[in-house]
């Protein structure tokens, strides 16, 4: 249950880490509510995940879904580059990430 909670707080990052450009600097509120909402479900689900998981493995395995996810949202909804050492950078991320998963 603690890698589904990690998973979900990984979700969660990518969620208010793309909202963020939407606040504009948290001058609109709507945005800025729904950032501060989805950081406070990530944080709660991470902390969920602490309970079993050794810390340094979270946060790797948390921040590595979320730049992950926001750098694959970046380049398919807001027209980001793509190349292909964009690309394999980001399979690096994910396999580390797959990784930590299989050694834990």
């Amino acid at each position: 249950m603690a890698w589904i909670w990690l998973i979900i707080a990984g979700g969660f990052e990518i969620v208010w880490a793309v909202l963020l450009k939407y606040t504009e600097g948290f001058t609109r509120l709507l945005p800025s509510l729904a950032t501060v909402a989805s950081m406070g479900v990530s944080f709660y689900c991470m902390s969920r995940a602490l309970q079993v998981l050794p810390m340094g493995t979270v946060y790797a395995v948390w921040v590595g879904i979320g730049a992950a996810g926001t750098a694959l949202w970046g380049m398919a909804i807001e027209g980001e580059m793509a190349s292909a050492a964009r690309i394999l950078c980001l399979v690096s991320i994910l396999a580390g990430v797959a990784g930590l998963k299989a050694t834990s």
